[in-house]
């Protein structure tokens, strides 16, 4: 069974794209229901044991591909941005923050995260940027021509 293609997005790459958002979901669903290292409602805890993905959003531009993550509170040198085969990995460290009272309760993320997704072939992995504002990671990965789909004339 073959099934359609949508109309103003590439293939593969949005497969991937719809494949990545369902692996986001999936994963905000299952901390939901079963949050490491603790019931937040009650206070104790979030997860400083596995580590895990901050809510993100992918982009797709006219030039680039943009990927926003929220990491409030956080600074930039406790966040690291890595490109290697053909991947785009963020990962970093939320600290848990003091506090002078009793805490009733804990619902925000600490402790290891670690965002990881592929990128399209035609990522121009050379000139990626990241700016951090506001609480919000954005990294911007430009496109090239490589990997441009085109028609190929048959010979012969």
């Amino acid at each position: 069974m073959t099934h359609p293609v949508r109309p103003g997005r590439g293939g593969l790459s949005a497969a991937l794209r719809e494949l990545d958002d369902l692996h986001s979901r999936m994963d905000q669903l299952m901390h939901a229901v079963f949050p490491v290292g603790g019931y937040p409602e009650f206070g104790t805890g979030t997860g400083t044991g596995e580590p895990w993905a901050p809510p993100a959003d992918v982009v797709d531009t006219e030039d680039a591909y943009l990927v926003e993550l929220e990491l409030p509170g956080v600074a930039k040198e406790d966040i690291s941005v890595e490109v290697a085969d053909g991947e785009l990995g963020i990962h970093g460290d939320i600290k848990e923050k003091e506090h002078t009272g009793v805490v009733r309760r804990h619902s925000r993320r600490t402790g290891r995260f670690d965002y990881r997704t592929t990128l399209p072939p035609n990522a121009d992995t050379e000139r990626v940027s990241a700016d951090l504002t506001n609480g919000v990671l954005t990294v911007r990965v430009p496109r090239t021509d490589t990997g441009k789909a085109h028609r190929v004339e048959i010979t012969g």
